[in-house]
């Protein structure tokens, strides 16, 4: 679970993953989004694939992101444990 934390710790993961919930993006589109190169933003999409955050795919020449919804839920699920009845 400390990977997953340190994935979400950062402001641009939490942006990628904001954008994600609208729908599948590539690298490219995702990297035109930000002020930063496209390695550092490879940095930080390897970093939510690391903590299972997103899926990659290769289709063809590039590599569409989309968000693992399996991880989404178990993370709430967590979360709602510690809710007070």
């Amino acid at each position: 679970m400390n990977i997953l934390f340190k994935a979400l710790n950062d402001t641009t993961r939490r942006e990628i993953l904001e954008m994600l919930k609208d729908g599948d993006m590539n690298a490219g589109d995702i990297a035109d989004k930000f002020n930063m190169t496209k390695p550092s933003i490879s940095h930080h999409l390897d970093l939510l694939k690391q903590a299972d955050l997103v899926i990659a795919v290769k289709k063809g020449q590039f590599v569409e992101y989309s968000l693992n919804m399996t991880v989404m839920d178990e993370i709430m699920a967590w979360f709602v444990q510690f809710k007070t009845q």
